[in-house]
């Protein structure tokens, strides 16, 4: 069994072409997706579009969740742009997809964690801006009651693979369309891939146990940091120009 796992497209089209073309490229025709697909300042039909013809098995996010079960107003800014774009059979699509599900009997799909799809599995903010990779024994406890050998999770946008105790894997294959980006909650935090590159995973069963290859895909990343820079998200831009989020930009973004 070989598949490709993509995750957090945020609305980001140019990134989702690049990596489909380099999953093609790699004779895989298998793909889930782990949710957060449209929101964002970018590309959320032209997203839409490009999944109507992948027929990927998907579950949703927290931000596809918070596009149906929000009104418009409530929405904060990414998801509003994103909503605004997406037709309303998007939209229906949204509202009939599982917030987990086992795929093939052997692999376990969810966007943040189990329990909540709001929450970081494999990372831990830990104080104004910084977050570290969680300690194995918050990540194992997390996967309690979890039977299968493989997990997928997304969320944090960083590619990561961590070994259970007992010998399962937790797979994050990063981020397609969003390298880095600020978060409020449950305090300021800012997450860096590190690079502007589309990021996903490609999965392979051998007889030995998964084999797991982070692929970093090169696209017109500069396009759609103007887009975002053009819908006044000096945030978005800077993280899709370069992976990172600088230190004043950050600190204007949380003053509001």
């Amino acid at each position: 069994m070989k598949f490709a796992a993509i995750a957090d497209i945020h609305g980001n089209s140019l990134a989702l072409e690049a990596v489909l073309a380099d999953i093609a490229a790699e004779g895989i025709s298998d793909i889930v997706n782990l949710g957060d697909f449209f929101s964002g300042p970018l590309d959320a039909e032209g997203t839409a579009e490009l999944l109507r013809g992948i027929n990927a098995v998907s579950i949703r996010g927290n931000h596809d969740r918070y596009l149906v079960e929000q009104v418009p107003e409530d929405m904060g800014p990414s998801d509003r742009i994103a909503y605004d774009q997406l037709a309303t059979e998007t939209l229906d699509w949204i509202r009939e997809l599982p917030a987990s599900m086992v795929w093939r009997d052997e692999i376990f799909l969810c966007h943040g964690t189990p329990e909540d799809d709001n929450t970081y599995w494999l990372e831990k903010v830990i104080t104004e801006k910084r977050v570290r990779s969680a300690a194995l024994s918050e990540i194992d406890a997390h996967a309690q009651g979890i039977a299968q050998p493989l997990i997928l999770c997304a969320h944090t946008h960083l590619p990561r693979t961590v070994t259970l105790p007992n010998g399962r894997l937790i797979v994050n294959p990063g981020s397609v369309g969003c390298p880095a980006y600020i978060d409020l909650t449950p305090i300021p935090h800012k997450v860096q891939a590190g690079n502007p590159h589309a990021s996903y995973a490609i999965l392979e069963k051998r007889p030995d146990g998964w084999s797991v290859s982070h692929r970093h895909v090169p696209y017109a990343h500069l396009d759609m940091s103007t887009l975002a820079m053009e819908r006044g998200r000096p945030d978005w831009a800077e993280g899709l120009a370069t992976g990172w989020i600088s230190n004043e930009t950050f600190e204007d973004i949380i003053s509001g």
